[in-house]
Parts: structure tokens; C-alpha cells; sequence
């Protein structure tokens, strides 16, 4: 029974469904096979909703280096710390260490934004968690569309300016210059899409049912063998297209009903592992405050994106939803972040 061995996904899943059944750390310990501190630090940090911080020795900057890192800030406006300094071959920085330099000779903003959560919302959130404690997430397919415009959302055209450095001039559009509206799942290690939602489409109740017949199930779900079909649990947010009660019935027709189809609690895209992906798309066809000229050009870079996102990446995303579980019960129906 090894101590610093980490958990493996499958016994965290365990360990979850075993606190369901009312078991202690103690006995999950010996069912496991693993040592009781092991079982006790895995339920605390995530009841915390946060892993333990690492402390690591800082690597000191040379003079010289500070020099490099100052010329790259001002040739690179927008860019991250992180590609700051790689682009001065300074490796081994911690990020806190980084921001600590450039807050000196730079400045960057970001805002943050959550949903409101009222008293209800906070009450249905725990109700969604209670129910689905138990199941078996490798099963669930997690679904979302976004929009992707050719300027990227407001905010992200902003990084690290040198002191005395004037910020690039970049194209000002209405609306961003237009989108691609684009939708996609994943499920366990898988990703399905990304999918296309034709230029000047609407989604309402029809026209999104009509989508995933011509797209989700022609090209993905009919591929799919018998058992898979019995198993899979569909996950959609409350959209007025997907909740209406023709989308619902619709889909009961597609054998998608009852159990098969997961209730989703409001004002919950942080519950939502896609979301995640998202932001990792997001960041890489915008990096470094990319615009883009046309819609097909931005769907291909949406595509080219999703293609580097490996199976690895989807199945920490998927099997992050014990933690999630467990975190929006210990704050009460709270937001837990992403």
C-alpha cells in the first residue's frame, strides 16, 4: 500500500461511490489497498476544490536575462509571461516569479466573470449533484455550442506592454467582425465534432434538432454499436433550443429520454468539463492577439485546434467531474470555478 503513489482516475471514481454507500476513509482504504492518508488527502483536497500548493525553490534572474526578458516584452506585445520568456530561452520560472518581473517594467488586465447564483439556483446545484453521485461519468456525453468570432471575445486582444511601448493597432468591427457558431462533445477520451452550424442559422427548438440529425447522428452516434447507444447519458445545457418541449420529444424519439438525458442545473457552465475545451481552443487560435479575415479561416483554425487536443486532455477533463461533484456539495451549491 504505497503512500505516494497517486490515484489513478478509476479509483478516484471509486472512492467517490464508496462515500456515497456511506463507507469511511478507512474501510475505501483496505478495499483499495491503498494507505488511509492517501484516501483522507484525496477526500479533503476535494472538498477544498483546490490541490495542494507545491512550494518550489525560485530560479534567480541574471541581469543580462532581465535585459532579454525587457527587449521581448516590447517586440511581443499581447503575449503571455510564459511566452515571453521562452522566446529568451529562460526555462524552470515559476508563473508567480515571471508576473513578478514583468509587473515591473509592464502592466496587464483581466476580468473575471461568474454567473449569478441565487438561493435557488444554489439549492438546484446540490440536487444535481446528490442525484448524479453515483454515476459512472466515462458514459456521459458533454455537449455546448459557441461562438467563435474573427476578433476572439472582448478582453483577450490584451497581454503584457512594455513600459513606454505603444499597444498594436488591431482592426475594429462591429460585433467582432461576425462568428461561427460551432458545436461539439466529449466523452471519456473522445471527441465528437467539431461540428459547424451553417452561416445565418438560427437555432431555435427545429433548426437545433435538424442540426444533430445531420451532424451528431448521421456522422457520430448511428456509427456507434448497440450496447454503447443503451449506455450513453446526452448532457445539454437549459438553452431555450435544447429545453423546449419539441427538442425534449424529439429526442426521446431518438431514444435519447428519461435517465438517458441529464438534467442540467441553471447558471452552471463551471459543472460543464466542456467549457474547459473550449478555453483551450480559444487560447490557441487567438494566441498572441490573432484576428482573422474570414469566417472559413477562423472555422479552420477551430478545426486545426480541436485536432491537437489529444485523448489525454478530454479524459482529464471528463474524469474531473467526482471533484467537481464533491466540490459544489462542500460549498453549497457555490461556483467552483473552472
Amino acid at each position: 500500500m504505497g503512500q505516494k503513489k497517486d490515484l489513478t482516475g478509476s479509483e478516484k471514481s471509486k472512492i467517490v461511490r464508496y462515500l456515497a454507500e456511506g463507507c469511511s476513509s478507512l474501510k475505501i482504504a483496505k478495499l483499495l489497498k491503498r494507505d488511509h492518508r492517501t484516501i483522507k488527502r484525496f477526500i479533503q483536497n476535494s472538498q477544498q476544490g483546490r490541490k495542494k500548493r507545491v512550494e518550489k525553490p525560485r530560479r534567480k534572474i541574471t541581469a543580462h536575462e532581465l535585459r532579454k526578458v525587457k527587449r521581448a516584452a516590447a517586440k511581443m506585445p499581447l503575449a503571455t509571461s510564459l511566452a515571453i520568456f521562452q522566446s529568451c530561452n529562460i526555462t524552470g520560472v515559476p508563473k508567480s516569479t515571471r508576473c513578478a518581473i514583468l509587473r515591473d517594467m509592464a502592466k496587464v488586465r483581466k476580468a473575471e466573470r461568474r454567473p449569478p447564483l441565487n438561493k435557488t439556483h444554489k439549492l438546484k446545484r446540490q440536487d444535481w449533484a446528490k442525484k448524479y453521485l453515483k454515476t459512472g461519468f466515462s458514459k456521459v456525453l458533454w455537449t455546448d455550442e459557441i461562438r467563435v468570432s474573427l476578433d476572439g471575445p472582448d478582453g483577450w486582444a490584451r497581454g503584457w506592454i512594455g513600459k513606454g511601448q505603444r499597444a498594436p493597432v488591431r482592426l475594429r468591427r462591429q460585433q467582432g467582425g461576425g462568428g461561427v457558431l460551432v458545436w461539439a462533445g466529449i466523452i471519456k477520451d473522445e471527441l465528437v465534432g467539431p461540428f459547424r452550424v451553417e452561416d445565418g442559422v438560427k437555432l431555435n427548438s427545429q433548426s437545433y434538432c435538424q442540426f444533430l440529425e445531420d451532424t451528431f447522428f448521421k456522422q457520430w452516434y448511428r456509427k456507434k454499436s448497440a450496447s454503447f447507444k443503451k449506455n450513453m447519458i446526452f448532457m445539454q445545457d437549459n438553452a431555450p433550443s435544447h429545453a423546449s418541449k419539441y427538442s425534449t420529444a424529439w429526442l426521446a424519439r431518438k431514444g435519447i429520454k428519461e435517465e438517458k438525458l441529464m438534467t442540467w442545473p441553471p447558471c452552471s457552465p463551471d459543472l460543464n468539463p466542456i467549457e474547459n475545451l473550449w478555453s483551450i481552443i480559444k487560447c490557441e487560435i487567438y494566441k498572441e492577439g490573432k484576428q482573422y479575415t474570414s469566417l472559413n479561416s477562423v472555422w479552420e483554425a477551430v478545426v486545426a485546434a480541436a485536432r491537437n487536443v489529444d485523448g489525454e486532455q478530454i479524459k482529464t477533463l471528463t474524469e474531473s467531474m467526482d471533484g467537481r461533484l464533491l466540490s459544489v456539495l462542500a460549498k453549497k451549491g457555490g461556483y467552483i470555478g473552472r
